[in-house]
């Protein structure tokens, strides 16, 4: 198949150009890319519906990639639990080569049609869980083997891929195409597929966390206090939200160890004096 994410860059002779004259074009690059990430909406809606079904039931999500797109499906499960405080095996990323290859290139690794699978089966998947491959060509072995043995064992498969038609897309039950053209650096998928993965990611597990009731209003209430800024934030949301003075707030927060239960506290006083 032809690959958009392989035809040639719009820009040449890059070496020739100055740091302004770079920067500006990759910016201008950078700056389509919320454009085409915004066509994906429809798609995005559907697989996100099917995806909160399915955690209601006990599912889990995983994200399967490799390289940079494997690297990105990691971080995003990675910042959920103490964000939101959800167990960690809510959301999994999982990457062809396995640790090492987060800071490393681990060679061939991304052409094993069945290890994607095999590492799926070791973390138990199951017809309730969810799988979302992230390949940017749309032909990764690794991840295209492993949404394949999904589809055929029942398990909701998608995918986000920067090239329509994919064999990729050809078995995901959702596919996600997001077509945003040639790299500013001819095949450097790390950039504008990269940043578009990340949008998409963010708005994938956001709108997740947000619909199983992770967020209050707009704040991040179920956190993880885990170093002084974020006691610092959750200390101001008591502050707003309870109109107490800072220090108040603050031992309540540390006494109760996140803000919902905190605001729990302070709106049923005698049902939580009840259950001591």
């Amino acid at each position: 198949m032809e690959k958009i994410t392989e035809e040639s860059s719009h820009y040449d002779h890059l070496e020739q150009k100055s740091v302004l004259q770079l920067l500006t074009d990759i910016n201008a690059e950078d700056q389509t890319v919320a454009l085409a990430v915004a066509k994906t909406i429809p798609q995005l809606e559907r697989l996100v519906t099917q995806v909160l079904a399915r955690m209601q039931r006990g599912g889990r999500l995983f994200y399967i990639g490799a390289g940079t797109s494997g690297r990105l499906g990691v971080l995003d499960a990675s910042e959920l639990p103490p964000t939101y405080g959800v167990p960690p095996t809510l959301v999994n990323g999982i990457i062809a080569g396995g640790d090492t290859a987060l800071r490393h290139a681990v060679e061939h690794a991304e052409d094993d049609g069945a290890q994607g699978w095999a590492n799926l089966q070791a973390e138990g998947i199951g017809p309730d869980d969810s799988v979302i491959g992230i390949a940017a060509s749309g032909t990764t072995p690794y991840v295209v083997g492993a949404l394949s043995q999904c589809r055929a064992h029942g398990i909701l498969t998608a995918c986000i891929t920067s090239n329509p038609g994919s064999p990729m897309a050809a078995v995901a039950d959702i596919a996600v195409e997001m077509i945003v053209g040639p790299e500013y650096v001819t095949g450097s998928s790390r950039m504008k597929s990269g940043t578009g993965q990340k949008m998409i990611l963010n708005m994938i597990s956001t709108a997740l966390m947000v619909r199983l009731g992770r967020v209050d209003g707009n704040r991040m209430v179920n956190m993880q206090l885990t170093n002084d800024k974020l006691v610092d934030r959750g200390t101001r949301m008591l502050v707003d939200a309870l109109h107490l003075d800072y220090d108040t707030a603050r031992r309540m927060l540390l006494a109760h160890g996140s803000v919902e239960k905190a605001l729990h506290f302070a709106a049923h006083p005698s049902t939580n004096n009840n259950k001591r």
